[in-house]
């Protein structure tokens, strides 16, 4: 299979070898060009490129890794747009797929100022929702070392089927499987669905990414904090690493044989927009080039240690993409922590 970029700017070859492959939507995000307002009372918006799963592929690209997204778009001007954006981040975009009879999705997405957030989807259908399984590129699927995924492209079929394919062709080639379940709760029919939508492919991951807002939704009102509470209804037999996001704070860590938390990386926030998405792909990008790092407490530590720090450079910019740190960000921020 041709990729789009066999070898990278400076020449250094991107091996399948640590490949994270990205799955799911890519939208347009508009954001009031003035903080703080809802929005109704937004007076202009600003196009930025969103989606979680598309913005965790081009932090691991930003970060120095290999990745790749695949998911569907409109074919129309913002669908090029989005495909042109993760080319410029150097991910590989061959998997991405351009429906001439859906548009791409758009988001309409405020901070308030009470420190609520608004959002105004529009997608119905949008082309993200009509991904096919006949349109998954299996060669690409095959060649993850890590394949990360949320729980958006579970809402509507096609798309769902195409999801469930990609990770039986994922898990039968060896990759191992990230699930981050991103949850949006005014895009399911109803809560009830979204905890059930989320939690059908619960047991199939190897790594799961949950915030305490999420814990709460899923165990139905349970302390986010009760390790119990996350041991009992979250992990399970087939998990290797369970996460929880505690914002500013840090995270959590459990494994089969030790927990415990990392704390966060002090900075001054801007806009907290992408700061999840910086962190999985902090960690995400450790992992594929190491997998072992998740038997090794101290590694993985530092490993979650550098994806918080992921997250702190992220909320000192504006934006989701536009604040993806590089590396040496990274590093830097480390420096003075």
């Amino acid at each position: 299979m041709a990729h789009n970029h066999s070898s990278d700017t400076n020449g250094k070859m991107k091996h399948g070898e640590s490949l994270v492959v990205c799955f799911g939507e890519m939208l347009i995000d508009f954001v009031p060009t003035v903080a703080g307002v809802s929005l109704a009372e937004a007076p202009a918006f600003a196009k930025a490129a969103g989606g979680a799963p598309a913005n965790v592929a081009v932090g691991i690209s930003r970060l120095g890794g290999s990745s790749a997204f695949v998911g569907k778009v409109g074919k129309d001007e913002f669908g090029f747009m989005l495909a042109d954006i993760l080319k410029q981040n150097k991910v590989d975009n061959s998997g991405m797929r351009f429906d001439p009879g859906a548009r791409t999705a758009l988001a309409f997405v405020t901070l308030r100022a009470d420190g609520e957030r608004e959002f105004l989807f529009f997608r119905n259908p949008s082309a993200d929702m009509l991904l096919h399984e006949s349109e998954l590129d299996k060669d690409l699927l095959e060649k993850a070392r890590v394949f990360h995924y949320g729980s958006i492209s579970l809402i509507e079929e096609p798309c769902r089927s195409a999801h469930l394919a990609a990770l039986t062709i994922v898990k039968k080639a060896g990759g191992f499987l990230s699930y981050d379940p991103n949850l949006r709760k005014q895009l399911w029919p109803s809560e009830e669905a979204a905890r059930d939508g989320i939690m059908s492919i619960w047991d199939q991951a190897d790594m799961i990414k949950v915030s305490e807002d999420e814990i709460t939704f899923l165990t139905g009102g349970d302390d986010p904090y009760d390790d119990n509470v996350v041991m009992k209804k979250l992990f399970h037999p087939n998990l290797k690493l369970l996460i929880v996001t505690e914002g500013s704070e840090g995270c959590r860590y459990y494994t089969k044989t030790f927990k415990g938390r990392v704390s966060g990386v002090k900075v001054k926030p801007v806009d907290t927009t992408g700061a999840g998405d910086a962190f999985v792909g902090g960690i995400l990008s450790n992992l594929a080039s190491d997998l072992n790092i998740l038997k090794d407490e101290k590694r993985l530590r530092e490993a979650l240690h550098f994806a918080n720090a992921c997250g702190a450079v992220t909320v000192t910019k504006r934006g989701a993409i536009p604040g993806l740190p590089t590396r040496d960000e990274v590093l830097e921020i480390l420096q003075q922590a």
